[in-house]
């Protein structure tokens, strides 16, 4: 859908986190550091999982496809931030914003789909092992990542075209350093309460059933868990659910608190400190939580440090 721009406004201004001059070159400093550590960290993680066929399985593929969600996610909002700090300028143009809006929410569905998808993935391998190289074959890891791509792309265009439908007054104002249409709803001069309604509604979905997989996938896996008799069959199989366990309570501990403390706080600036934790810090966090955590990956990424070395 072509975003139009019913009110004339050709640019918004992102106020940022701070707008004290003297701040400026911490955050860009802090801030380009994140996003270096973030897509690197990543990035490494393709390269140690595409670099050693012992990896080609299920759940380092869709742990791939995590990272390359999570380098979009970092990349949408933080390269506007630097550039904005670096040029001492707020301003974003109207499709800019928009753009941003779309992709952010892409990439933050994605996310979000694909640990969903990696829940059911250890519910297979842990629930039924002996099917599991049949169940998860390539052509259906394939098929759910697809899917998964799909959903989020049309979450997205659903939040672009709320977004494009409402009016603006001249010089909007947002509160933060990237576009987010619950910002812009707020700085609507049109009433958006059909608006709204729609948007907790898809919202409610597209959160709800991923995390009721999650929940329900976690259960099986439990219960499956307590059945075996060896406390090493039981230590194995809840390792191999550690990292993922951890990435989504990180994610979803991180998204629920944030919109938890913007219900709460009335400040729009500290929502905008808040929705760093989400958009910056759960990316760069990720690598080093299945680095750390998993010993297949350290061996390889190892290998790969000492022969480049």
């Amino acid at each position: 859908m072509e975003p139009q721009n019913l009110t004339g406004v050709s640019e918004f201004l992102l106020l940022g986190l701070s707008e004290d001059p003297e701040l400026q070159p911490l955050l860009f400093g802090l801030f380009l550091s994140m996003y270096l550590i973030t897509v690197a960290g990543n990035l490494l993680i393709i390269l140690t999982i595409s670099s050693d066929h012992h990896l080609h399985t299920p759940m380092y593929f869709f742990l791939s496809i995590l990272s390359l969600a999570d380098i979009g996610v970092t990349s949408t909002t933080v390269p506007k931030m630097l550039v904005n700090i670096q040029t001492e300028s707020k301003s974003i143009i109207y499709v800019g914003c928009l753009t941003q809006v779309s992709f952010f929410y892409l990439f933050a569905c994605l996310d979000s789909l694909l640990l969903t998808v990696m829940a059911y993935d250890r519910l297979v391998a842990i629930c039924y092992p002996l099917h599991y190289t049949v169940i998860m074959n390539p052509r259906r890891c394939g098929l759910l990542v697809l899917v998964s791509f799909f959903f989020s792309l049309l979450y997205s265009q659903l939040q672009l075209s709320f977004v494009s439908q409402i009016t603006f007054c001249k010089e909007v104002e947002i509160p933060s350093f990237f576009c987010d249409s619950p910002q812009l709803f707020k700085l609507a001069c049109s009433d958006t309460f059909n608006i709204d309604i729609l948007v907790y509604c898809i919202v409610a979905i597209y959160g709800g059933i991923p995390v009721s997989g999650i929940l329900f996938s976690y259960m099986r896996i439990v219960s499956s868990i307590l059945r075996i008799s060896s406390s090493g069959g039981k230590h194995k199989a809840f390792s191999s659910c550690g990292s993922h366990l951890s990435v989504v309570c990180l994610f979803y501990g991180t998204g629920l608190g944030v919109h938890l403390s913007s219900a709460v706080s009335s400040s729009a600036r500290k929502d905008a400190v808040t929705s760093v934790m989400y958009t910056v810090v759960t990316p760069m966090l990720n690598p080093f939580i299945y680095t750390l955590r998993n010993r297949d990956i350290k061996r390889v990424l190892s290998k790969l440090l000492s022969r480049t070395a």
